[in-house]
């Protein structure tokens, strides 16, 4: 059987082909060649894209050898992620084999008809030939295919085709389709000469020689032979690997020009950068931000954080990206934030940035603050250091330049002469974003008081100044839509001497009754006025040495001026002192009231005994007192201004690197915010204080300032505190929930703080060399505190004991001790007579001459009814999405052994939180209010 060379030699009759221009033979090459190319490039789909990741060194597989990369593919992106990429190829493999193909037959015609090159050389330049124009008319998938093919699951650049074209005309225009291209010239010129160079000789060769064992007849003309199907497939095999060989280091160079100029080559260090976006409102950003990574070894370029066709940075979202650096950065130091405004300036919130370097380690670098304006963050890593764990240079810089930043912004000023010293901002919008509430309309006092009336359906009232109400029932029209429990079993007993006497133990303001030791002279209650209250056959001073005696005393109030901002409304204080009585069933009662600190005719004390309404009035002066003492002094200085105070201190003394910034910022979470608000709105002069408090117009301040002169530091320790006051032993007083539930409280608060100061501090010698805890201490007392001698705030401090009980001060004081003292509030305070904001009639100088008419018009009015009422109401309401004591969402801490001392402060909450639990129920009055799951982690409301 002749050869097909052989037989158009001979000259003998042949079947004549179709012209260059017959419609049937193009459409037939097209197909054949799409087909064809599909078919090949799909089974060996897999070894390309392995070929791909080696060649680019993805930095997931770079490591790993061809069958070894075979089967990790599957294992990490599932078994079809060897074909990942594979449509985008058939895409660019259907048109790239039919042009090649009919593009060879019309170069190979051209060169013999019009140039009369024939013999192999015309089958080498034709192939070449072919091969580039392929090339260039799909060169752009090709880029597209090489991206998907290169891309791993989890860190995808693009979604698909459509948007890999895209984002490759937006990053490079047209040129960016072609990056590569002369390296792919040039090699395929070589491979696709050799190619089909190697496939011709091979098929003259095998039919020449081996006619009857390779070929076979054509099913087009039985009398020309081609070869074998199998024999075909081995030809195009060696002609394949013989030209992929001869020109493989052209098409290295091919791919990474190609991934190049978005994905890291073998030469670069991949980075991966994850960012986490807050959840709070308007935590989201359209701004662009640019991250640039600082190691010890050098600094990447200043990076564009973006993703094509995505909406980066949206609340809640968290985000990757890849930071490519020519070398290794070394140990990553800092990491730079920068925001650049889109349209306007729109602040961002981020939580945390997560490093992942090239050695596969990850850092955490907490944030947890605003990005504003055009402004640069600069994070550290979220371990904690001491200022002299520091060593190098960029570390001691970053640290000494956040605290010059930081003085400067959180400024001291005074708001009242005699005031703890507070920040300097007249209004919320003035502080800084990282401390301003999320919502400021959410902690808008007077809008939340509008609120809470209008909700409280008592609205039709509010503007009711100078009405009186005409009984004691009236109060329950504005009473009946909000009480509870505890609110209703107040309303229903509040005239009982047993409701008087447990308010001081547990109410709102249980930090005023202390044990008597001595009956002052000022106070001149003998045996005779009160023998028919003692009820163990005992003198009155034998029950004063057997420590059944307790005093309530408001010397405080001696001299405050009462509230004068409504010309049509007189205004009255008093300053009474209260003698109690433990009796035989251990119920603190009330036995003896004077209404002033001078005895005399116009002061006579009050007993049991008197006339009814004698004593109830002489008590209600007493709650009168105690709501004053307890809004003022008790809740105001003694949680607020100390908590903000504390806040500042930090703010300017303490890096974010600090253990103790670390340790303390969630308990100052908005305490600066609140108060700000408070000074713009509440407590401010014509403020909403002023409506219906008898303290307002100044009165207030009078009281702070009075306070401040007796206010230390060790009223602040509640061990201390609660053993200052004779009123520690649960013997005496085994009804005292405010104290036990406190010392529970306190003593894991300070086993908590203990773990995590041991942590960092491994002696006192430690403590004494750290400069910023130091300064952190001072600038508390010396201008916090204003430097005044009586408080006896630490300037310094020399134990790690003292640090731990100062720390636990500062988290027990804004946490613990203000629930207590605040969210009672609607509790105690919203049936009127039990806590009036204010009393109308001065306080009577006579007995007898009392009845339920001059009680009730001595009570707030209904305006002022409605006004406190809703004052209670909201202020006792936990703050949306509150956080409570041990709860710390922002992991400030990223070393496992504070992790797990976090974990142990939970454990011991949860279980004092389900003792309370055990202990109030089938309690008419249960006492939850230092209940761990209760308590909000700082003062915010």
């Amino acid at each position: 059987m002749a050869t097909e060379a052989s037989v158009a030699s001979a000259g003998q009759p042949q079947i004549q082909g179709p012209t260059q221009f017959d419609l049937y033979y193009w459409l037939r090459s097209f197909v054949a060649g799409g087909v064809a190319g599909c078919c090949a490039k799909t089974t060996i789909a897999p070894l390309d894209r392995v070929k791909i990741l080696l060649q680019a060194h993805n930095p997931h597989y770079k490591h790993l050898g061809v069958f070894a990369t075979l089967r990790a593919v599957p294992k990490k992106e599932g078994f079809l992620g060897l074909y990942k990429g594979n449509g985008a190829m058939m895409v660019r493999i259907f048109p790239y084999g039919a042009i090649q193909f009919m593009a060879f037959d019309n170069y190979k015609k051209f060169l013999s008809t019009k140039l009369g090159i024939s013999g192999h050389i015309h089958r080498l330049m034709a192939g070449s030939l072919a091969g580039m124009t392929a090339v260039i008319c799909t060169y752009p998938l090709d880029v597209i295919r090489a991206r998907l093919a290169f891309q791993v699951t989890g860190e995808h650049r693009y979604t698909g085709i459509a948007n890999a074209f895209y984002t490759i005309y937006l990053k490079g225009g047209i040129s960016g389709f072609y990056r590569g291209l002369t390296p792919t010239i040039i090699g395929m010129a070589p491979y696709a000469g050799f190619s089909f160079f190697t496939f011709g000789t091979l098929k003259s060769l095998g039919l020449h020689h081996f006619p009857e064992l390779l070929g076979k007849p054509s099913l087009d003309n039985p009398d020309v032979l081609v070869l074998k199907t199998h024999v075909n497939l081995l030809c195009g095999g060696i002609a394949g690997a013989i030209a992929q060989t001869l020109s493989y280091p052209l098409d290295v160079a091919r791919r990474r020009m190609q991934l190049g100029a978005v994905l890291p080559d073998s030469d670069r260090c991949l980075y991966t950068v994850t960012v986490a976006t807050g959840t709070q409102w308007f935590a989201g950003t359209d701004d662009y931000i640019y991250m640039t990574l600082v190691g010890t070894e050098g600094s990447s370029e200043r990076t564009l954080l973006d993703k094509p066709l995505y909406n980066d940075f949206e609340r809640g979202a968290v985000d990757s990206y890849a930071v490519s650096v020519e070398e290794n950065l070394g140990d990553i130091e800092l990491v730079k934030i920068e925001k650049m405004k889109y349209w306007v300036h729109d602040d961002w919130y981020c939580k945390y940035i997560a490093v992942k370097t090239p050695s596969g380690d990850y850092i955490e670098f907490p944030c947890f603050r605003w990005v504003v304006d055009d402004k640069e963050v600069i994070l550290r890593d979220g371990r904690a250091h001491l200022p002299q764990d520091d060593k190098t240079r960029v570390a001691k810089q970053h640290r000494r330049k956040e605290l010059e930043i930081r003085q400067k912004t959180y400024r001291w000023k005074e708001w009242h002469p005699g005031f703890p010293m507070s920040i300097d901002a007249l209004s919320h919008k003035d502080l800084p974003r990282d401390i301003q509430f999320d919502s400021e309309k959410g902690v808008d006092f007077a809008l939340n008081y509008t609120k809470a009336i209008e909700n409280l359906c008592i609205n039709q009232f509010m503007h009711m100044f100078q009405s009186s109400w005409g009984e004691f029932a009236d109060f329950e029209r504005i009473f009946v839509r909000i009480k509870n429990t505890i609110s209703e079993y107040v309303m229903q007993h509040w005239k009982e001497d047993f409701m008087f006497g447990y308010q001081f133990l547990n109410g709102c303001n249980p930090v005023i009754i202390q044990k008597c030791t001595n009956i002052p002279s000022k106070f001149p209650v003998i045996h005779e006025m009160v023998a028919d209250c003692l009820e163990r056959d005992l003198t009155l001073e034998e029950e004063l040495k057997e420590g059944n005696l307790y005093i309530a005393d408001y010397a405080i109030m001696e001299d405050v001026t009462p509230n004068a901002t409504d010309p049509c409304t007189m205004q009255y204080l008093a300053s009474p002192i209260c003698l109690l009585y433990k009796n035989s069933q251990n119920k603190i009662l009330p036995i003896a009231i004077q209404l002033s600190q001078t005895p005399g005719e116009d002061s006579p004390i009050f007993l049991p005994s008197d006339d009814e309404y004698d004593w109830l009035l002489a008590k209600i002066w007493v709650r009168s007192a105690d709501f004053h003492v307890h809004q003022t002094v008790t809740h105001l200085l003694k949680t607020h201004l100390i908590s903000e105070v504390f806040a500042i201190a930090m703010y300017r003394q303490l890096p974010a690197v600090h253990p103790v910034y670390k340790l303390l910022v969630p308990h100052v979470r908005f305490t600066i915010a609140i108060n700000t608000k408070a000074r713009e709105q509440l407590i401010c002069e014509c403020g909403i204080f002023d409506k219906a408090n008898g303290t307002g117009g100044g009165g207030h301040v009078q009281l702070v300032q009075k306070a401040m002169k007796t206010f230390t530091y060790k009223s602040l320790c509640f061990p201390e505190a609660i053993k200052d006051r004779g009123m520690d032993s649960q013997e005496d007083l085994p009804y005292y929930y405010y104290r036990d539930d406190g010392i529970k409280v306190w003593e894991i608060v300070k086993s908590f703080v203990t773990d995590v100061v041991n942590i960092y501090y491994d002696s006192d010698e430690t403590l004494q060399r750290d400069e910023e805890i130091q300064a952190f201490v001072k600038d508390v007392c010396s201008f916090g505190m204003q430097d005044l001698d009586y408080c006896a705030f630490p300037k310094s401090l020399q134990t790690r004991e003292q640090l731990v009980e100062y720390l636990t001060v500062v988290i027990f004081t804004a946490s613990a001790q203000h629930a207590a003292i605040n969210f009672g509030q609607f509790d105690w305070c919203s049936w009127i007579p039990n806590a009036p904001p204010t009393m109308r009639k001065p306080p009577p100088t006579k007995k007898g001459q009392v009845d339920v008419k001059f009680i009730v018009e001595s009570l707030p009015d209904r305006g002022r009814s409605c006004w406190h009422l809703g004052a209670v109401w909201a202020l006792s309401q936990f703050q949306e999405n509150e956080l409570f004591l041990g709860m710390y969402p922002d992991e400030q801490f990223t070393e496992k052994s504070v992790k797990n001392a976090v974990e142990t402060f939970q454990k011991k909450l949860s279980e004092v939180s389900k003792l309370i639990k055990s202990r109030n129920e089938g309690k008419k009055l249960p006492y939850y209010y230092l209940s761990p799951d209760r308590i909000p982690n700082s003062v915010a409301v």
